[in-house]
């Protein structure tokens, strides 16, 4: 088995199961590799990490943390990414509601980010302050409908009809709304990391993601 890190042919088993590169004299265990491609295997076929737990008896946790790892890095890439950009050609601010929700009652329970498009047609999205915090406040004077016509013009409805400034916002956005439903119970808090992950698919793919991991080891 060849090193992971400097990917000379000769390595050796330890009495603690690792191998021990011959070069560079690091050790890595192969179990851990495996696990590893399993979990990038998954991840980038779209399974959730229930089901890739399920699909290769591991442990739930091992994956969701393997999951967050990914989306961290994938997190960090696109915004040193962001940051070198050479132009934008376009933003505009838009509103993630789950077609479940009631676009009147549930307005608060959006998601509100800004897109941009730069440097041709890469994406990158900012998300706004909490709409949720406004809920209460909203809800006990009676204002939830105020509020909707305010922001309604940032749904996904009224944006098919307005035509965005640049139709890969559109491209964009219409990915999004297919993307996100095939994770159940986002927490809010979470919902910050499945954007970029859904910003980074959609821009990249995973080829990109495997040079993250690789220059990460």
């Amino acid at each position: 088995m060849e090193c992971i890190y400097c990917h000379h042919p000769v390595t050796y088993q330890l009495a603690s199961g690792q191998r021990k590169c011959q070069r560079c004299r690091r050790k890595f265990s192969p179990k851990k590799v495996q696990r590893e491609k399993k979990l990038l295997e998954c991840f980038c076929t779209g399974r959730t990490a229930h089901r890739c737990a399920k699909e290769h008896n591991l442990n739930y946790l091992t994956v969701k943390n393997g999951y967050e790892r990914f989306r961290s890095l994938i997190t960090r890439y696109l915004e040193r990414r962001y940051q070198k950009r050479s132009s934008t050609e376009a933003f505009e601010e838009y509103i993630y509601l789950a077609k479940s929700k009631d676009p009147i009652k549930d307005i608060f329970e959006g998601y509100n980010f800004l897109t941009f498009v730069y440097d041709g047609d890469l994406i990158y999205t900012i998300l706004m302050p909490d709409l949720a915090r406004f809920k209460n406040s909203f809800y006990d004077d009676g204002l939830n409908r105020l509020y909707y016509n305010e922001f309604r013009h940032f749904l996904r409805s009224a944006k098919i009809a307005k035509n965005p400034s640049h139709p890969r916002l559109w491209e964009f956005w219409d990915y999004l709304e297919r993307f996100l439903p095939r994770f159940r119970g986002i927490k809010r808090e979470n919902f910050f990391y499945y954007l970029k992950e859904a910003e980074f698919r959609f821009n990249f793919g995973c080829d990109r993601l495997k040079e993250l991991l690789k220059d990460a080891s």
